[in-house]
């Protein structure tokens, strides 16, 4: 197996606002070190893609960005999100997550009707407004591009929708919410060629109101869909650029290697 210098790295800084970002962000389950110094800033609308092979740490940097470890792990370091550390103890971690969503891996809807899987969070965040409620519904299943194909069946339970089409409800959920940030931890991996497309087509969609950092294991998916990639391994942030420099012109060597397949 080829060996790296990982306290050497490539970290770009983002030319575009920036909507939240990681200062020396380490990970910790039990004595095991999982995130080593990770300052990564990520653009406001904009796509960032997180790449690195299995267990290289991207997922669980990802779940740092809602404090989703929080019980699993001892997160230190800052995440700033609006000139406010979101990794603080004081902080409300129900309020970050209002504002910073996340979809995972296995798509998750509630056995519950289309419709309540969309409204559940509002309502159960003191959002009972009928008007509001409809607006919300309609417009989150339209930004998931899921309204068409369920407009008239919004009763139906959402366990009898495809694999994809789920998938893409979990994303209208989380967005029903108006958060800033979309978290996405490899939407896709489960789904067919045609439901990973209408995921893409989905995010590219999504960027122009949000905000989205997406673990991907696929290198062709970041290079379609991404602004910027950052690229993970054994738990380091090895490097991070704009997506068209990191993929055509990396700085590292193990960087260069993944990328080429000859790495491992």
């Amino acid at each position: 197996m080829k060996t790296y210098n990982l306290e050497e790295n490539s970290i770009a800084k983002v030319s575009d606002e920036i909507e939240i970002s990681s200062e020396n962000l380490q990970v910790y389950y039990g004595n095991s070190h999982a995130i080593f110094d990770a300052n990564l800033q990520f653009a406001k609308n904009q796509v960032t893609s997180l790449i690195g092979a299995s267990g290289s740490g991207k997922s669980t940097y990802l779940r740092c960005l809602n404090r989703m470890n929080d019980k699993l792990a001892r997160v230190d370091g800052k995440i700033m999100y609006k000139d406010t550390d979101i990794n603080a103890k004081k902080v409300n971690v129900y309020e970050v997550r209002k504002q910073i969503g996340m979809v995972f891996q296995m798509p998750n809807p509630f056995a519950k009707s289309i419709k309540e899987n969309i409204l559940f969070g509002l309502q159960s965040n003191g959002i009972h407004d009928k008007n509001v409620l409809e607006e919300r519904l309609e417009s989150s299943l339209k930004e998931a591009a899921l309204w068409d194909e369920v407009k008239d069946e919004l009763s139906k339970s959402a366990l009898a929708l495809s694999g994809g089409q789920q998938q893409r409800l979990c994303i209208a959920r989380s967005i029903a919410m108006r958060p800033e940030i979309l978290l996405l931890d490899e939407p896709a991996s489960a789904l067919d060629p045609i439901s990973t497309l209408k995921i893409e087509e989905t995010v590219k969609a999504l960027k122009k109101k949000y905000t989205i950092i997406i673990v991907t294991h696929s290198m062709a998916q970041a290079t379609r869909i991404s602004d910027y990639t950052a690229f993970f391994h054994l738990g380091h942030v090895v490097e991070y650029d704009k997506t068209t420099k990191l993929f055509n012109d990396p700085s590292m060597p193990a960087t260069s290697d993944y990328l080429s397949g000859d790495f491992g």
